[in-house]
């Protein structure tokens, strides 16, 4: 059986979230109209958390509408930073978090319109 440490979960939540609300009040990537909106709706920073139970894993769901990935492949790469003061860990930390804990991370841009998704699969009991 797998042991869940909560306070490495708690990292991994963190940094993710965190990563969404910068990318959605990055403000070059807002002022703009998007795909799904126009004028001021489509710039207001937003982000999305969700969660379902799909067979025996939790899937949790974050979207933002930031700008989106511009290397998708970088991602995950430690000390890859597209943020001026980023460190480039929080990625791939919250990527072995998740894998140690027998589940994944992925990320990819939004279908139609601007922004994010990261999708974190952790299995439960």
């Amino acid at each position: 059986m797998l042991m869940v440490d909560p306070d490495q979960i708690e990292q991994m939540l963190i940094n993710l979230v965190r990563n969404a609300v910068e990318a959605a009040l990055d403000l070059s990537s807002n002022t703009l109209p998007s795909a799904s909106g126009t004028g001021a709706e489509a710039s207001k920073p937003r982000v999305t958390v969700s969660w379902r139970v799909d067979g025996h894993s939790i899937v949790l769901t974050i979207d933002d509408n930031g700008p989106g990935l511009l290397n998708p492949s970088n991602a995950f790469v430690p000390f890859y930073t597209t943020k001026p003061a980023g460190s480039g860990i929080g990625l791939a930390l919250s990527r072995q978090i998740a894998e140690v804990h027998g589940g994944s991370i992925e990320l990819s841009n939004l279908n139609g319109r601007r922004g994010c998704q990261v999708r974190v699969r952790l299995p439960c009991s």
